[in-house]
Formats: C-alpha cells, sequence, structure tokens
C-alpha cells in the first residue's frame, strides 16, 4: 500500500490504510505499507507511535517540502512497489495514482481507493498541483484493474466522466470506547454543554457556514471548532476574525 503518510491518524487516508492493513494481516495476508519519511504531523515524538503487530512498514524517499513530499514519496513507493515482491498494490488517493502506470508496468495487479475528488480541494485548486492530481484520477481509471469510491456521488461521477465501473465501499466506523469527559475541562468545558466540530480545518468543510449558523441560534452551548490546518493558514485566520468566541483555537 502507499500514498498514505504512515499507519496514523493524521488524516482519513492514514485511518483507512491503518484499519485495513491491521485486519488483512488477521485473515493472514502479508502486507507492506511504503509511507513517507519525515515527521508526524503533531511532533517529532509521534514518529514512532506508528507500530503495528504484522505489517511490514518501509520508509521511501520523500523531499520534505511544501507541494513536493507526497509527489516525491508517492513516485518512489511507486517505483518500491513495481520493482517488489507483491501480488497487489493498493494506492490510496488520486495524486499517488498518477504513478499506478509504474507497478501496472510490471505486471501487478493495481488497485486505487478514491478517497474524494482531490483536485477539487481549496488548496490544490490551482496550478501544477491541481493538474498533476487530476491526472492521477485519469491514470487511474487507465491502469488500475479495480477502483474503489466512498461515496455514490463520486460513482456517478466516474461512469458519467469515463464511463468507469468502481466498487462503492464506504469506511466504517469502530464502535467508540465510552470514558468519562474528564480532558475536556481544561478548556473549560462540560459534558453536554459544547456542539463539536472536528476535522480538517478547510473551506470546502464549510466551517464558515457553521460559524455564521451558531450566531443565529439562542444556546447555552459553546461551539468547539478542533482540527489541523492543512496549507490553509489563510482560512484558519479568517475562520478567528470571523468569531467572537476564538479563546483557546
Amino acid at each position: 500500500m502507499f500514498g498514505q503518510k504512515r499507519l496514523s491518524r493524521e488524516g482519513g487516508v492514514e485511518i483507512v490504510v491503518k484499519e485495513l492493513c491491521t485486519r488483512m494481516v488477521k485473515l493472514d495476508n502479508n502486507v507492506t505499507c511504503l509511507n513517507r519519511s519525515g515527521h508526524h504531523v503533531r511532533g517529532n515524538e509521534f514518529d514512532a507511535h506508528n507500530e503495528y503487530d504484522g505489517i511490514i512498514q518501509k520508509s521511501v524517499l520523500t523531499i520534505d517540502k511544501k507541494g513536493l513530499a507526497a509527489v516525491s514519496s508517492s513516485f518512489f513507493a511507486g517505483l518500491k512497489s513495481a520493482f517488489g515482491k507483491y501480488d497487489v498494490v493498493h494506492i490510496h488517493a488520486e495524486g499517488p495514482a498518477f504513478f499506478s502506470w509504474l507497478p501496472k508496468a510490471l505486471g501487478k495487479r493495481v488497485v486505487v481507493t478514491i478517497h474524494g475528488l482531490d483536485w477539487q480541494r481549496e488548496k490544490w485548486k490551482y496550478g501544477f498541483g491541481s493538474k498533476f492530481i487530476h491526472q492521477g484520477e485519469k491514470n487511474a481509471v487507465k491502469y488500475a484493474d479495480e477502483i474503489i469510491v466512498l461515496s455514490k456521488g463520486v460513482q456517478d461521477y466516474f461512469k458519467n466522466e469515463y464511463n468507469r465501473d468502481t466498487h462503492f465501499i464506504p469506511n466504517g466506523v469502530n464502535k467508540p470506547e465510552v470514558v468519562e469527559a474528564l480532558e475536556i475541562k481544561k478548556w473549560g468545558l462540560e459534558k453536554d454543554n459544547y456542539i463539536l466540530y472536528l476535522g480538517r480545518i478547510v473551506p470546502e468543510k464549510g466551517e464558515h457556514y457553521l460559524i455564521k449558523a451558531f450566531k443565529q441560534i439562542k444556546t447555552n452551548k459553546k461551539l468547539v471548532i478542533a482540527g489541523g490546518i492543512s496549507d490553509t493558514a489563510d482560512y484558519g485566520k479568517e475562520l478567528k476574525e470571523s468569531s467572537s468566541f476564538a479563546n483557546g483555537w
């Protein structure tokens, strides 16, 4: 597998890969993850927190600069997967799928999971990034033996745009473990007295609509927005300025 940063909770792709790999190993499959080199988004101290029994993890060469990390790691992962002794290469996301032709050229079965139409995202909407990711989508259509999508809308898109059949497999959710609400107290929060948004802080998620709507309702609850900023610092700043409840952001 490649396309993920590492087996972690740094993003949706990483969670899917981790959950998929751990289950495949339990079913007696040999699984290798070709991860990016570099540091965890939460800090260096989290770099080693990604060991899972039975999963072979290898780091590939990564140019750790904005705009180059994903492209470079995907290229070297594609190259490594092409020459490795693997039956199936599973590529995650449209950008990494640009290199789907590499393992395919050396006779590997290729599966691509489309986690979303990434070229439409705000941080990739313009310039080289958008064109590269869009071409990755086209390469997935051309070279992948099978394509997995996570929503009916994306499935319809591939059928209408490319006349390509895909497999609709929505992401699952683990049953949550209910714990006592202690950690939230340091933020001045108590159980059942707040509304939580948890996710990446990017325009396509629509947090600005949430803030606008929250200001129009009468409630004693607090609105909590929690998540990482992904190359969208200006958007994060805009949200801060538009809210009067930005303490602890």
